[in-house]
């Protein structure tokens, strides 16, 4: 015979034990008295704890709509846009897991380091996308013809981060990532370049000096090999395209991705002109 672990006894027989000794003790109405007690005792806790849901619901809605007032309307309309689409691209297999969901808090938490309010009202939009019947294409279509072709590019790269969450990333997604580029108007180029910085950081997180300059050829878009000209010449195109200037009406947490992403730019362009300048 199997053993089993006995569980912990309910409160049930203390409650019978009790209601034998009110009613051996007082007789019935001592029994109906107690009996009233803990049906009022229960409809008051019970009340307590729907007044107390209804207040800590009423608190975040305040927190959330006073967050969403104090941005701007194409910051608000970016990231209702940016969470669609991101919910939308997690359903496309059918199912949003719970992996999903923490992939996504995950990274407007720690990678666009948001605070409280901002985490509440990610999270409302999220419950909101979940139920959405609208399509990806037709939120991506939105996002196209609503926001310049920077914003697009800083979309793909923080949907590349998502993607990149998961190890190794999935062969469907990056196919997903790379259409999504094609529907966003995107460059080849630019799509390759995004693709690429992220598959060389999983490939070396601590490289060596060889395989660095293979990521810094990477982030610039480059083959290996490209002379200084054609590094100088990539290096122009992506300073101007990710200029934080360029996305700041979006928000201070894209403004810092995209100082970032300069800051990537810099020190693969400075490693270069070091290298370059040595060997004249």
């Amino acid at each position: 015979m199997e053993y089993r672990q006995h569980n912990q006894p309910g409160c049930g027989g203390c409650l019978l034990l009790l209601a034998l000794l009110a009613l051996v003790t007082g007789g019935a109405p001592a029994l109906l008295n107690l009996l009233g007690f803990l049906f009022y005792s229960g409809l008051a806790g019970l009340l307590v704890l729907v007044g107390g849901f209804w207040a800590f619901t009423y608190y975040i809605q305040r927190r959330v709509s006073t967050y969403e007032s104090s941005q701007t309307e194409s910051h608000n309309r970016f990231v209702f846009l940016l969470v669609n689409i991101l919910v939308k691209i997690a359903q496309a297999d059918g199912h949003f897991s719970r992996a999903e969901l923490n992939a996504i808090l995950t990274f407007f938490q720690v990678h666009l380091r948001y605070n409280q309010d901002q985490m509440y009202w990610v999270k409302q939009l999220v419950k909101d996308a979940r139920n959405a019947e609208t399509d990806l294409r037709g939120l991506l279509e939105e996002f196209r013809a609503n926001f310049a072709y920077e914003p697009r590019l800083i979309l793909l790269e923080l949907i590349y981060q998502i993607i990149y969450t998961k190890q190794p990333p999935p062969e469907n997604e990056l196919r997903q990532a790379r259409a999504i580029a094609q529907l966003l108007e995107i460059s080849v180029y630019d799509q390759r370049t995004i693709e690429a910085k992220y598959m060389y950081r999983q490939r070396q997180e601590a490289a060596s000096a060889g395989n660095l300059e293979e990521q810094y050829y990477a982030v610039l878009g480059l083959e290996k090999g490209a002379d200084f000209v054609e590094i100088k010449k990539a290096y122009r195109k992506l300073s101007m395209q990710y200029h934080p200037d360029k996305v700041g009406h979006l928000g201070e947490e894209f403004k810092k991705v995209a100082e970032e992403k300069m800051k990537e730019i810099n020190v693969a362009y400075g490693y270069f002109e070091k290298k370059f300048a040595g060997g004249r």
